[in-house]
């Protein structure tokens, strides 16, 4: 990444603790590190050692205990819910394990949502939204809900509603991990081929090492700390905690 441009993610000294019968739990303990133009990054560790909570609080969902987040050139601290919302719809994708489909919408209008909360004319949403399910895969299935699909069209419905927006960063908690072997191999393809494509920045939460092997750089959890940040490009100097796009 150039010394002069920014990175898309930036995270400071986050730390996040809980409270519960008058005692402090820390979920996160002053983690730092950020992440360039797109970048592929996994995050993994053992359960409870902070993942999930650390993707939210990159996304905006939770707030910390201390520390920031900067995203896209904006401090998530200290905006309002509205602008956080804002941030999350222009800058931010989201793939669940659950795929979190909205089960009255067909296929096309689950992929539309993002981009029709904004407003605007309906055709080129529409046309958009053709394209991207065309580019995973189902192209044959824009009608179609739901229930009506089966787990892996979900996920990639999903995907597809995730780059909508043109995001600059994705976040994708265990993508996988409700598929099968051979299903979570092809949903991981895909976020790849358009993490590749679009140049959006992807990171994801995994246990799944083979998954985050894939990715440009892993960082791994801890009981809330980073144990290893470590870069899997030959071609990214060694040195530096921020790759090149």
């Amino acid at each position: 990444m150039d010394s002069n441009q920014q990175p898309v993610l930036r995270v400071t000294e986050l730390t996040k603790t809980y409270t519960s019968g008058g005692t402090g739990l820390t979920v996160l303990d002053h983690v730092s590190f950020s992440i360039g133009a797109g970048v592929s990054c996994s995050i993994i560790g053992p359960s409870g050692s902070g993942k999930t909570t650390l993707l939210g609080l990159c996304a905006g969902l939770d707030l910390p205990s201390s520390g920031s987040v900067e995203l896209s050139g904006h401090e998530l601290g200290i905006k309002s819910e509205d602008e956080l919302a804002r941030i999350r719809n222009r800058h931010i994708g989201f793939v669940f394990q659950s795929f979190q489909l909205i089960p009255t919408l067909t296929a096309i209008e689950n992929v539309m949502v993002p981009v029709e909360l904004r407003g605007g004319a309906y055709e080129p949403v529409y046309n958009l939204a053709k394209q991207l399910l065309t580019e995973v895969g189902l192209s044959h299935r824009l009608d179609h809900y739901p229930t009506q699909l089966s787990g892996g069209e979900q996920q990639r419905v999903a995907i597809a509603r995730a780059f909508i927006n043109e995001p600059g960063i994705l976040f994708a908690d265990e993508p996988t991990g409700n598929l099968d072997t051979e299903t979570g191999e092809q949903i991981e393809q895909i976020l790849f081929d358009l993490n590749r494509k679009k140049g959006t920045t992807l990171v994801v939460v995994t246990h799944d090492n083979e998954l985050a092997a894939r990715c440009d750089r892993i960082i791994r959890l801890k009981a809330g700390r980073i144990q290893s940040d470590e870069l899997t490009r030959e071609t990214i100097p060694a040195e530096t905690n921020e790759i090149p796009a």
